[in-house]
């Protein structure tokens, strides 16, 4: 037997040492005698290490729990079948809808239009097709035959096509509920749309949390996501926030960069005080993702009205906790872990953490829903995309939920089929929680989708934070 190349470990302040398998999500506290024999047998280069009695005992649970395994080349093996797995699960059918690329608002940091092969932009998604939508939707339903069917509706801002979202939903639950498949909604919004009248409408039809994005304090946040005219929007995302609480949980999400990011504590400590606090089921905030310089590839989205800035793209904002084993089932999170700025999120966790609100561990943060073959998204015209990063950008568009076939599309799909880019990253532990990053970030950041996307200093502090976090909760042993 030999140590797994996946554990992870942390001392602990009482002398003891928290171990995590990244491949098994076994956690376990275990004495300083348990860890010299771990590292005994790493050294121990015989095929069969001499243990005594009374350490196999002691080894046993760690064997069977993924802590010990036969060699690590078998390992490597259930690595493979991990990601395979993932791939192939059927238990849900997620599909992530832009029924516009449209938005109310005009971020700086707006990057997602900057995207190539289309002379104009996509617009607003029509009725009708928004109708081939649920029709599509409809028949990956009875194709895959899931238990839950997950749609997020995103953008641009969703809330600015109400009726494609109420015509794909309500056709959707129909259907899922004939075939006895729960259908959960998701709304990742601006919020300064959001309604009560649209939440009642969207419960029935399986509404299970809205996400809404502040960008810091007040001050901050007008500056960072004014409307059109430059004016602020903070007061009145606010106040549709404490409308609407009471009726759906809600998940509160934010963009930042190292000028902003100071300025989420203030929010953190308003949040708290409002009298909404408690129906805030998480906090979770991520960095803009910074795209190289492309010339001649920035396509502005179609403005609402004219005014003399254009838009540079749609919205980059997340859903929900993270898509990983640890996060809530039916809760949709495109690209939640894209590009975090290590020190920065390690700080604001632990900010969140330290006011009383829920926030992802900053560990279990994939691998990305790219990788499950029955996730999809579809942007405003039907086309297909495999993940909502890319949606737009018509050369990666992987189909149509018309069916047509093209050659350029053909050959998309059979690029993100191939996409593994955990297989340049060696030995690292964090591979199976990690899967390689986020492939929108590297296509943005270093031009290359299939190169890996590494912030494993994050993930190391998202361990120790972790680890003190299970020696608080537990005196010892497995998990």
């Amino acid at each position: 037997m030999r140590p797994s190349a996946f554990n992870v470990r942390v001392p602990i302040a009482n002398g003891e040492v928290f171990l995590l398998n990244t491949l098994t999500d076994a956690q376990a506290v275990v004495s300083d005698d348990v860890v010299a024999l771990l590292d005994r047998l790493a050294s121990d280069t015989t095929r069969d290490p001499a243990v005594a009695q009374d350490e196999r005992k002691a080894l046993e649970p760690l064997a069977k729990n993924g802590f010990l395994v036969r060699d690590l080349s078998s390992e490597r093996a259930a690595l493979e079948s991990y990601f395979a797995a993932f791939r192939e699960d059927a238990s849900q059918l997620r599909i992530t809808i832009l029924t516009t690329l449209q938005c109310n608002f005009a971020c700086d940091y707006c990057y997602q239009g900057d995207h190539a092969g289309a002379a104009t932009p996509a617009e607003r998604m029509s009725i009708g097709t928004a109708t081939q939508v649920a029709a599509w939707i409809a028949k990956q339903v009875e194709d895959v035959q899931p238990d839950r069917l997950v749609l997020t509706f995103f953008g641009g801002e969703p809330l600015m096509n109400v009726p494609a979202m109420f015509e794909i939903a309500g056709r959707s639950s129909k259907h899922a509920a004939s075939r006895g498949v729960t259908q959960l909604v998701n709304i990742i919004t601006n919020g300064l749309l959001l309604t009560p009248r649209i939440v009642e409408c969207m419960t029935p039809l399986g509404l299970t949390g809205v996400k809404v994005t502040l960008d810091g304090d007040r001050e901050t946040h007008d500056r960072m996501r004014p409307l059109r005219g430059g004016q602020g929007t903070f007061d009145r995302i606010i106040e549709n926030i404490r409308r609407v609480a009471p009726l759906v949980p809600v998940t509160i999400g934010g963009n930042f960069d190292m000028e902003t990011a100071d300025r989420y504590p203030a929010l953190l400590d308003f949040l708290k005080e409002q009298d909404f606090a408690g129906r805030i089921v998480k906090v979770a905030f991520k960095p803009t993702i910074k795209p190289q310089a492309r010339p001649g590839r920035v396509i502005p989205l179609a403005p609402v009205e004219f005014v003399e800035r254009p838009l540079n793209g749609s919205c980059m904002t997340a859903a929900g906790p993270s898509t990983g084993r640890s996060s809530a089932v039916g809760t949709g999170s495109p690209c939640d872990s894209c590009n975090f700025l290590d020190d920065k999120m390690t700080l604001l966790r632990e900010e969140t953490q330290r006011r009383g609100f829920a926030a992802p561990d900053g560990l279990h943060m994939g691998p990305c829903e790219l990788y499950r073959r029955h996730s999809h998204t579809i942007g405003p015209d039907g086309s297909l995309y495999a993940c909502p990063g890319f949606t737009g950008e018509f050369a990666l568009a992987v189909g149509h939920i018309d069916g047509r076939r093209e050659a350029e599309r053909a050959a998309a799909s059979r690029r993100f089929e191939g996409l593994a880019p955990w297989r340049q990253c060696g030995d690292c532990p964090f591979i199976p929680v990690c899967g390689g990053g986020c492939a929108v970030a590297a296509h943005a950041e270093l031009g290359d989708m299939d190169a890996p996307s590494c912030h494993k200093r994050s993930f190391e502090t998202a361990l120790v934070s972790l680890a003190e976090d299970t020696a608080r909760e537990q005196a010892g042993g497995l998990q």
